[in-house]
């Protein structure tokens, strides 16, 4: 039987294509976060730039898992649409998903339930060059090795209870970690974008949906349905980082806003 394996779009753009280049920079990222002690984070939300801008942010999340790369065998990404437009979310065909690091096996126990909620379809165009995805695939398997497998779902103009039925069906329990890649507000100037994404942060930490708006986040639908989530299962949002591209690789004129929170 024939694998079917979705190739790289972003590597050499959005993150080195050299493995040992993308180790390293990964490494580089991860350095100085201390694991997390205790529990496990249920959920974590980080952004989806290039790396010289939001690696490091996206590293303070990931590096908390470290310590629980045993425990963690399903990993659910989800992740706004920037390419090809779709209505609901869609889930992939393919047996994997490839990165200059090799395969992660793709998760297709629950595609029957999945796509038996009418939100859900499987649409591989609106993957193929999906970027949000993507860039969090190198940093898993980096900090969890070959133990887990992805469910990966573009979520495109859908409304927050359809991204909450998602979640509810694949929630789990210890071994499942639920990822949200977002980015936060776009083209601000830097005291700008710095007054909006701390209103938006000060919305996560509050699981306050209704504080955040259509330019706050663009993976603003996924985002407000883990925390309707959260709220209904009694989750605490913890901000690990928040800055903007204007701290780390960009000029301050036009700036994206980046932030990563834990939940437990």
């Amino acid at each position: 039987m024939m694998t079917i394996v979705r190739q790289p779009a972003v590597a050499g753009t959005f993150y080195p294509d050299d493995p040992e280049t993308l180790l390293s920079q990964i490494s580089a990222f991860l350095k100085g976060i201390p694991p997390a002690e205790g529990v496990a984070a249920k959920a974590i939300i980080v952004p989806h730039a290039g790396y010289v801008y939001s690696g490091a942010t996206a590293a303070s999340a990931y590096g908390l898992l470290t310590p629980h790369k045993n425990k963690i065998k399903r990993v659910v990404l989800l992740g706004p649409c920037h390419r090809v437009a779709l209505r609901g979310a869609a889930l992939s065909s393919a047996d994997a998903f490839a990165t200059p690091l090799g395969d992660v096996e793709i998760d297709h126990g629950m595609d029957g339930a999945l796509l038996s909620l009418p939100q859900v379809s499987i649409f591989d165009e609106t993957h193929k060059n999906e970027h949000s995805l993507e860039v969090q695939l190198p940093f898993l398997q980096s900090v969890l090795g070959n133990n887990f497998k992805l469910i990966p779902l573009v979520v495109g103009d859908a409304h927050t209870d359809e991204v909450v039925e998602i979640l509810e069906t694949l929630w789990g329990n210890d071994e499942t970690l639920i990822i949200i890649s977002s980015d936060l507000s776009h083209y601000l100037s830097y005291d700008g974008a710095k007054k909006v994404d701390e209103e938006t942060c000060k919305a996560i930490e509050n699981l306050d949906i209704d504080a955040i708006g259509d330019y706050q986040a663009c993976g603003r639908v996924p985002l407000k349905g883990l925390l309707k989530m959260a709220n209904k299962k009694g989750l605490k949002a913890t901000t690990l980082d928040l800055r903007n591209s204007g701290d780390t690789a960009g000029d301050r004129d036009r700036v994206v806003g980046y932030g990563a929170w834990s939940f437990e």
